[in-house]
């Protein structure tokens, strides 16, 4: 066949092993065969629609096979995919849609409303149940293989970045970068032919699909897929299903460590558990590697689509807390304002390059040469490399504190915090102050059943950190904003909290 790109992957896997469980969602068990044959019926039935190479297919809808089907048939047609996060607002949607040119939108029926918005570009809107809707296309398509050619250089999919510092930026990655990805987590995260795969973060996020879905289809596994994460339910089918691997953020695997039943929960078909999206807080390694578990974690960033570094389970226990080394095909450097790589323990940007780096930020010319610097991706955090080269990612750039002329790095106070016994939650942000400029103020979201002080937290840090990197002032909330993927949004909270004066009066 013609197409090199992962719309072929549903054909390639079936004449290998057709008879396999691909997909699980609900009672609903499919084949790699089953998979074939509906990707073949829907990429007839998008163009029956019009749908020609390099069109824009979106789908807007929680995880889903509906998903992975148009994703692997706008592959096939050589069209591009679109995912959205469900949980963007009307004008960010409208945003994406317009700014990506999406002609066709695929969505979930409680996406009805949010789907209703009218770029130009739109054509058709395909909801996934209904009169004329998603099944209905596909039983009325022929089911004859489409040999469209597709090379590693043609885009795939268009993903949003989560827009934590503005409106969302369309990182355009090729099937080359999404291959290159599933090699890299084939090789060091070591996946298996008889995987079972629990995909419970969405797959419009890109550890989701691109760290966990697409490389255990790639190799044969089984993916279990999971529309919302509830622990107890996670805990259940991780025991029902044989679980071997999952990827989750810290606050998916404190909310399963805080469940009743998890001291007796059957977690011995885990291989590994793999965990990213933001830092992770030492305490929950912890919690883990006293499991008993394979407790591993990494760094990406949907630019690299997304994996950066990783480290391995036979790691997880001597190189706690940092973020690995570098993936097979991927090469990282720390460096400081001059672009020179740091020494040991200094702290500098992280750069990112290799054949899973995007090439660019859809229709943003002048975004993509900031980011892309010779060849290298600016990340915009900052991290240290240790004398053996893991690397430990410290805070983003922009979050960074300077107080008193010196630098405070949110995320080394947040890990101290968050081994107050009382704490649940806890992020730290910078405001202004007359004699400082900015000091710190911890927002904490304490255990249920506790009621820790201002000055219960302070007091706790007072000899654990430089007397500079201590909070100010602490204020309490019952929960911190995160998007979709778990990632804490620091802009809400800084518009929130961030204002001078009395915390209280920001509650």
């Amino acid at each position: 066949m013609r197409n090199e790109g992962i719309g072929s992957w549903p054909a390639r896997r079936a004449r290998k092993t057709p008879g396999r469980t691909a997909v699980m969602y609900g009672e609903d068990r499919h084949t790699y065969a089953d998979l074939d044959l509906r990707v073949r019926r829907l990429a007839h039935a998008l163009r029956g629609l019009g749908v020609r190479r390099g069109d824009r297919v979106a789908y807007l809808g929680a995880n889903h096979p509906a998903f992975l089907e148009t994703l692997f048939a706008a592959g096939t047609l050589g069209a591009v995919f679109v995912p959205l996060n469900i949980r963007l607002a009307g004008p960010e949607l409208a945003h994406c849609l317009a700014d990506s040119g999406a002609e066709v939108l695929v969505h979930a029926p409680d996406q009805a409303e949010a789907a209703a918005v009218s770029p130009g570009t739109m054509r058709h809107r395909i909801p996934l149940a209904g009169s004329g809707g998603y099944e209905e296309l596909i039983a009325a398509a022929p089911a004859g293989p489409i040999d469209e050619p597709v090379g590693l250089d043609d885009p795939c999919m268009i993903m949003y970045t989560s827009g934590t510092t503005g409106r969302p930026k369309g990182a355009v990655l090729s099937h080359g970068n999404i291959i290159w990805n599933s090699i890299n987590v084939l090789v060091d995260i070591d996946l298996a032919a008889d995987e079972v795969t629990l995909v419970v973060a969405p797959l419009f996020h890109t550890a989701g699909l691109n760290m966990t879905c697409l490389p255990t289809l790639l190799k044969g596994g089984t993916v279990v897929l999971v529309p919302a994460f509830d622990p107890v339910r996670v805990l259940d089918l991780i025991e029902r299903h044989r679980v071997t691997y999952m990827f989750g953020v810290p606050t998916m695997y404190d909310a399963m460590a805080a469940c009743p039943r998890w001291a007796a929960a059957d977690l011995s078909s885990l291989r590994q558990v793999n965990c990213g999206g933001s830092p992770v807080p030492p305490t929950t390694i912890r919690t883990y590697l006293d499991r008993g578990l394979a407790f591993s974690q990494g760094y990406g960033m949907t630019e690299a689509s997304p994996g950066v570094l990783y480290l391995a389970r036979e790691n997880s226990a001597t190189k706690a807390g940092t973020a690995g080394v570098p993936h097979f095909f991927t090469d990282v450097r720390v460096v400081d304002a001059a672009m020179r790589d740091v020494a040991p323990g200094e702290k500098g940007e992280v750069l990112v390059s290799g054949p899973n780096v995007m090439r660019g930020y859809w229709n943003r010319p002048d975004d993509t040469a900031r980011a892309l610097d010779g060849g290298w991706f600016r990340s915009g955090d900052v991290a240290t490399v240790d004398e053996d080269g893991f690397v430990s990612i410290v805070d983003r750039m922009k979050d960074m504190i300077i107080s008193g002329g010196e630098n405070v790095y949110p995320a080394e106070v947040e890990a101290v915090i968050h081994e107050h016994p009382d704490v649940a939650e806890c992020a730290v942000i910078g405001v202004p102050d007359e004699r400082w400029g900015e000091v710190g103020r911890a927002v904490v979201v304490a255990m249920p059943g506790t009621a820790p002080s201002e000055a219960d937290i302070l007091s706790f840090l007072a000899g654990r950190l430089a007397r500079y990197k201590v909070p100010k002032s602490v204020v309490f909330a019952t929960e911190l904003p995160r998007n979709p993927s778990g990632k804490l949004l620091k802009k809400s909270l800084r518009e929130r909290y961030g204002l001078a004066g009395s915390p209280e009066a920001q509650v």
